[in-house]
């Protein structure tokens, strides 16, 4: 690619909104398209949030409608205000730069409009485009040869990510909200060393458990042969005195997590691909079956049971080797367990928990007083992040997500894309031979006559 200070002799009609001619015309196309995209996403979108967090009447009467709006008008406006600083930044250079399509108008409309979204939300949003221009960030580098590629790394990545994770989420007040609620969920309330209950409540609770099942008289079927089973199972077998997982052995113990979020994530991945599967359901009846039978379920189950069973079986093994219940175990269990990743590779996932991570790392040098706090460093960061996938939009599509690419042409409505794609390339060729045909007349530079070896 050529040197950012060069400029291309092209107006913005040629290069960017090539649909039509009239700057006013497109930026108002545009904010249409961008404003129906935007209440699209946003408006199932905070309703489910609504239904499933069970707010109340008065929220759905007086809140609901209010931050659709917001957020709508925040996408929007990232949209429309780039159109804008794209024609302005042209007539005020007076020319293209090969910066300026892309990260000198993003940079400006993406500020203005993370102001317009609600202070909830402009930390997730600053997580979500840090990461990916982080992504494209790489994808770059790698394109120019300056960065090399590691086998498995997003499972490396992926692997140290989660046994930071662990550590913290064993770690007193290491984690909080949303993240500790969900590391939670998916390994248990045993792996957490303080614990309202002590041991002793714990066995008075199992013994009661078992006084009730032996009062009820129940018949034996299926089911009851099946549970009794589980039970002499779970009950005759090994446990470090250490363990909090009273009522299960150290391999019941594992083999129930696998089977647990092995379930969740088999879930999971089936609702993801209910909409599509019944938009084909009167076309191809056959694809329904795909819902169930499909091999990203099994991975996504596979991937999620064997952290939890991985992790869950190191912390015990550790426990049974050392003879105590450290913190620092879950260093070394978190560190195996992400080799999980291998059944459900992404690098999506990966970078986002890393991402997250460094933000969960730097609030807490804040509380600690050993870093020190930049007011708006949100908006900041939301800002050159959406530049730098905007550049890369425009000058290095290769480099951007396809997921997030889609999202693009979605917002603006696609606008003759085909079009716009070959008069850019057409544009860049011509700028690049006009470059370079400009750099041999003004050297003195003659062909070498052939060598000749007869």
């Amino acid at each position: 690619m050529a040197a950012l200070s060069k400029s291309i002799p092209h107006n913005c009609y040629e290069i960017g909104h090539t649909w039509h001619p009239s700057c006013g015309v497109s930026f108002v196309q545009i904010t249409g398209g961008a404003l129906e995209e935007s209440l699209k996403i946003y408006a199932p979108l905070y309703l489910i949030a609504a239904i499933l967090r069970k707010r109340k009447l008065d929220y759905y009467l007086h809140k609901l409608l209010p931050e659709i709006l917001q957020s709508a008008s925040f996408l929007t406006a990232n949209g429309a205000l780039y159109m804008a600083f794209f024609c302005i930044l042209r007539r005020i250079l007076g020319k293209f730069y090969s910066w300026s399509p892309g990260f000198g108008a993003a940079l400006p409309a993406s500020y203005v409009a993370i102001l317009i979204e609600r202070k909830s939300r402009r930390g997730l949003l600053t997580i979500y485009m840090a990461n990916l221009a982080t992504e494209t960030l790489f994808r770059m580098g790698v394109a120019r040869g300056t960065i090399t590629t590691l086998r498995n790394g997003e499972v490396l990545l992926f692997c140290i990510t989660a046994a930071m994770y662990m550590f913290f989420f064993r770690c007193k007040d290491g984690l909080k909200g949303f993240t500790f609620s969900a590391l939670r969920f998916i390994v248990g309330k045993e792996e957490i060393p303080t614990h309202s209950y002590s041991p002793e409540a714990a066995y008075a609770k199992v013994e009661q458990k078992t006084e009730k099942h032996e009062q009820k008289p129940r018949r034996m079927n299926v089911i009851a042969l099946i549970r009794k089973l589980v039970d002499s199972v779970c009950k005759h077998g090994p446990r470090h005195r250490c363990c909090k997982h009273y009522e299960d052995n150290c391999i019941s113990y594992c083999i129930k997590g696998f089977i647990r979020m092995f379930s969740v994530g088999y879930l999971i991945q089936c609702c993801l691909r209910i909409p599509s599967a019944f938009r084909h359901l009167f076309t191809q009846p056959s694809r329904l079956f795909s819902l169930f039978y499909n091999k990203e379920n099994f991975q996504l189950g596979a991937f999620l049971g064997s952290f939890v069973s991985i992790y869950k079986g190191t912390s015990c093994f550790l426990r049974w080797v050392r003879n105590l219940d450290d913190e620092l175990h879950a260093i070394i269990a978190g560190f195996l367990a992400g080799v999980s990743m291998m059944f459900y590779k992404s690098t999506t996932i990966s970078m986002y928990l890393a991402s997250k991570l460094v933000e969960t790392m730097y609030f807490k040098g804040i509380e600690a007083g050993k870093v020190p706090y930049f007011p708006h460093a949100d908006t900041i960061i939301y800002s050159i992040s959406t530049a730098i996938c905007f550049q890369a939009a425009v000058m290095e599509v290769q480099t951007l997500r396809p997921s997030y690419w889609k999202f693009l042409l979605r917002l603006t409505k696609g606008k003759n894309q085909a079009e716009r794609n070959l008069h850019l390339k057409c544009c860049w060729f011509t700028w690049q031979k006009e470059e370079d045909s400009r750099r041999l007349h003004s050297s003195n530079w003659m062909p070498m006559p052939a060598n000749n070896t007869h």
